[in-house]
């Protein structure tokens, strides 16, 4: 999104006040004005500390919604998540199933993106929720949707990239 469509964003948030804009952003009316007006030669771009201040103040505004949406269609239609990480059951040495480096892509329920989405609100730190996945991905991946490898520990570490997707 370029500064000039993420600053018409803002007014459009604030009913076109350039005043409200310039009170969330820290700079007078007058700044605001400068960066919007239409008059050749009238327009002066803004800095880049201002540059932040906008992105911020944009991401701050839009994002809740974006993110309600997904949440509500992740808890809905479930969710493909993708991962490299160290990866496999507790098992002896030599096992197929011994952690190692596994690229993983795996569609997850609905029901795991109510439950990560839950401990997150409820103040869950990062390694709560990697049990949480590796107790999916086991489930989903390992198990075969529980058909196989009953009562075996998952082992999930040494994450190098996680990425979720949505129908």
């Amino acid at each position: 999104m370029s500064t000039e469509a993420r600053l018409r964003f803002l007014l459009a948030t604030h009913r076109y006040s350039t005043q409200k804009v310039a009170a969330v952003l820290g700079v007078s009316q007058r700044t605001v004005q400068r960066w919007v007006t239409k008059k050749p030669g009238a327009r002066r771009p803004p800095g880049p500390r201002h540059l932040r201040a906008i992105e911020d103040a944009v991401l701050a505004r839009w994002q809740p919604r974006i993110r309600a949406r997904r949440r509500a269609q992740a808890q809905a239609e479930g969710f493909v998540f993708h991962t490299r990480a160290r990866f496999g059951f507790v098992a002896a040495a030599g096992s197929s199933d011994d952690p190692r480096v596994r690229r993983i892509t795996q569609y997850l329920p609905g029901e795991v993106a109510r439950e990560l989405f839950a401990a997150r609100d409820a103040g869950a730190g990062e390694q709560q929720q990697m049990v949480i996945l590796a107790r999916a991905l086991g489930h989903a991946y390992f198990r075969d949707g529980g058909r196989r490898a009953h009562g075996l520990h998952i082992a999930f570490s040494e994450v190098e990239f996680a990425d979720f997707s949505f129908g």
